[in-house]
């Protein structure tokens, strides 16, 4: 039986152009007229045309494949709506690129060997990597590797801040915070505790900060800072600890939304009143704060949409993107944070 798919001539025929132009196009490669790159999808999509996998590797050198690692365990990625978020981002931006993803976690320390085999075995084009820990070996194996790669959150290892190469996206942590422990100060809290998440990430150094400067820059008293993880049953552990060292305290800011859910259980347990005995307020605005009780009083960052920047800057890095039409050179982005108010504090 004949094969009936449609063929890259028939792409050409369709759309009025050669077959070397639909092929630039159907690869992203650069050169085509935007007019007559529009010509050439609309002829793809109306043939049904589906690109040759391997040929089209052969030509471009590319896999269509890009590494997705996430420095957590699988029960932290797959109960934490922080990731969830993220890769939903990441996989809209990558799929439109007709680009696949391959998700790799950090289980246990031999998964780094793994990681580094992926990395440097050419089974992708690059890398997006973030919830790096201070001494995580991840980003050194992409420099060794040779990938492009771009990171989600501030690089904290040493000589970060002088590659001018190095890719990112974040948000304003400290610029966040601020704003959270400014608003219990106007809103009349004197004692406000804080739960840091773990300090050798720099998104929960940098919240811790924001804390200290709105607070005037100085010390905390060490009774109203505990450390949590990220999780809900760290924020539980925290604020117990701080209501037993700080029984006194009015407000507490805790550096996630999943810490601040703890910290409400662990208030309730005490026979807390929420916000009239102490105030709470969170970080992220997933979606699970507006449903907390009460409704939570949180930080904004658009996660998704950070998730959707990384993949953005990587596919451009990698030219599988035509570049920015303003002619604007690759960079690090910082998107804006907003506290939202809800009754929670």
């Amino acid at each position: 039986m004949p094969d009936a798919r449609p063929t890259l001539e028939a792409v050409a025929a369709h759309a009025g152009v050669s077959r070397a132009t639909v092929s630039r196009v159907v690869n992203g490669s650069a050169g085509v007229r935007a007019s007559v790159r529009e010509r050439v999808q609309r002829a793809v999509s109306d043939l049904g045309y589906i690109p040759n996998s391997a040929a089209r590797s052969l030509v471009t050198r590319r896999t269509g494949t890009v590494a997705v690692v996430i420095a957590e365990p699988k029960r932290r990625v797959f109960s934490d709506p922080f990731f969830a978020q993220h890769l939903r981002g990441i996989s809209r931006e990558l799929s439109a690129r007709d680009t696949h993803l391959l998700l790799l976690l950090v289980e246990r320390p031999q998964d780094y060997e793994r990681i580094g085999r992926h990395l440097a075995g050419g089974q992708v084009d690059g890398a997006l990597m973030f919830s790096l820990h201070r001494d995580d070996p991840l980003p050194s194996m992409a420099a060794a590797s040779g990938l492009p790669t771009v990171f989600g959150g501030r690089p904290g290892w040493p000589g970060a801040d002088r590659d001018p190469q190095l890719l990112y996206v974040d948000t304003d942590n400290r610029g966040g915070a601020r704003q959270a422990v400014k608003h219990l100060l106007e809103s009349g809290r004197r004692r406000i505790a804080v739960i840091t998440g773990p300090l050798d990430q720099t998104s929960a150094l940098d919240r811790l900060h924001g804390y200290r400067d709105a607070l005037g820059g100085g010390d905390p008293d060490p009774a109203l800072v505990a450390a949590g993880d990220f999780t809900a049953e760290g924020g539980e552990r925290a604020m117990a600890g701080l209501l037993d060292r700080s029984p006194g305290l009015d407000a507490v800011f805790a550096g996630s939304d999943l810490m601040a859910s703890g910290a409400l259980r662990a208030l309730r347990a005490r026979g807390r009143r929420v916000p009239e005995d102490v105030a709470v307020v969170g970080y992220d605005d997933l979606e699970p704060a507006a449903w907390a009780e009460p409704p939570l009083t949180t930080v904004h960052q658009d996660v998704e949409e950070m998730g959707r920047m990384m993949a953005s800057l990587l596919l451009r890095r990698l030219g599988a993107t035509p570049p920015d039409p303003s002619g604007a050179p690759l960079a690090p982005v910082i998107t804006a944070a907003r506290l939202v108010v809800r009754a929670s504090g």
